[in-house]
């Protein structure tokens, strides 16, 4: 039986702004091609399904009514709506936008369906992750937001607790505003410090309203935060608050933006600490939600040595089939990457080196910019949850 489930559909590649925009459907492609190569969909755990386009009643569960109908109009007639993000420089207008945006919120969801169904155990929507997208406008690559659909249909079929784990280098802000005040979805954003990138938000303080107040975490890193930095800071807060919310499904989102690499932000997180968030992720949702997954791309722009290499990951370790640290990455992979990219691509996965990194329990360092942003996290959702923000 196939535990695991890939959802795409080449339609997906459809989602293009245009020449010169940083989210170029090649970074799609090629992770495709990598997964292919592979021979990952070869694996009995894997199955590899379409990504239907979102009907509008599942778009309209975290959308206005009437800002779906401006993306409609401006996907036909191109005339932009910049008071509803469309038209901006961030997303300019294409021919079809609208239905392929809906595909990326079909694959999601569709995911998100058959984990809590009990028909796979985890999921996998590398074009999804959309996680800017807010409930009247698109922002930030993002125009409608697949990943905030996915866990509204979670809680309609049933679920009592959902865990968001958000790992691009930019906060989860779209994600967390949809379910700012709902006490039955825990949001964790893991991203660099609003203050130094877009969208400016997902501070410390920040930590969800009323009966929700303590679901929402931020950890909001200074810039240059290397990777072991960056694991220790997950560890310190991800599992305890996930844990204490006992999620009956984990919904996570796998931009890898954060890597030195990337254009669009000032992280220095290697694909081997990627990697390694990833099997810390997969291992938590077994622990507190009883295996049940859905797991989404987002960012990242680095789009030959990087992105290829994390979402391949991403769906091996999904299907229970890690890949291995260090593997030389196919030939014939590299040769089209390197034709349909005009970039010299990556020789290995990541290195053979393991990835070293310090438990928080081993003492944290007030001086150390990365601790302090850290205990910012702790001190400020810790006691909320019932949780000593001084001690594991």
């Amino acid at each position: 039986m196939h535990r695991a489930r890939l959802a795409w559909s080449p339609e997906l590649l459809e989602y293009d702004f245009g020449p010169g925009h940083p989210m170029a459907p090649v970074r799609l492609d090629l992770t495709m091609r990598l997964i292919r190569a592979l021979r990952l969909p070869e694996l009995p755990s894997l199955e590899l399904v379409d990504a239907p386009p979102a009907s509008d009643d599942v778009l309209l569960t975290v959308h206005d009514a009437d800002y779906v109908a401006a993306v409609k109009r401006a996907s036909t007639a191109l005339e932009p709506d910049p008071a509803r993000g469309l038209g901006t420089e961030d997303d300019p207008l294409f021919l079809g936008m609208h239905d392929a945006a809906a595909r990326q919120v079909g694959g999601s969801v569709s995911l998100a369906e058959a984990v809590w169904q009990g028909r796979i155990d985890h999921g996998v929507n590398v074009a999804g992750g959309m996680h800017h997208a807010q409930r009247g406008a698109a922002s930030g690559f993002c125009v409608y937001n697949d990943a905030a659909a996915a866990i509204r249909r979670l809680l309609d079929l049933g679920a009592e607790r959902v865990a968001y784990v958000d790992l691009d280098a930019h906060h989860g802000d779209g994600v967390e505003a949809a379910f700012w005040d709902d006490p039955r979805v825990m949001t964790v954003s893991v991203h660099q410090d609003g203050r130094t990138l877009f969208p400016g938000t997902g501070y410390p303080g920040d930590v969800g309203t009323g009966r929700a107040e303590g679901t929402a975490v931020n950890v909001s890193l200074p810039p240059g935060t290397h990777g072991a930095a960056w694991l220790r800071a997950i560890d310190a807060v991800v599992p305890a608050v996930v844990r204490e919310h006992r999620p009956d499904v984990v919904v996570s989102q796998h931009g890898c933006d954060a890597h030195g690499n990337d254009p669009l932000s000032h992280l220095e997180v290697d694909v081997d600490a990627q990697r390694t968030a990833q099997q810390w992720v997969h291992a938590l949702a077994h622990e507190s939600a009883g295996g049940r997954w859905l797991a989404l791309g987002g960012g990242g722009y680095a789009v030959v040595d990087v992105v290829p290499l994390a979402w391949a990951s991403l769906v091996a370790e999904a299907a229970h089939a890690p890949l291995a640290s260090g593997m030389p990455l196919p030939a014939d992979w590299r040769e089209v990457a390197l034709e349909l990219s005009a970039i010299e691509p990556a020789r290995t996965l990541g290195t053979t080196e393991p990835v070293r990194w310090r438990h928080w329990k081993d003492g944290w360092d007030p001086a150390d910019p990365v601790d302090r942003a850290v205990q910012a996290t702790r001190k400020a959702v810790f006691p909320l949850l019932g949780l000593d923000p001084f001690h594991d």
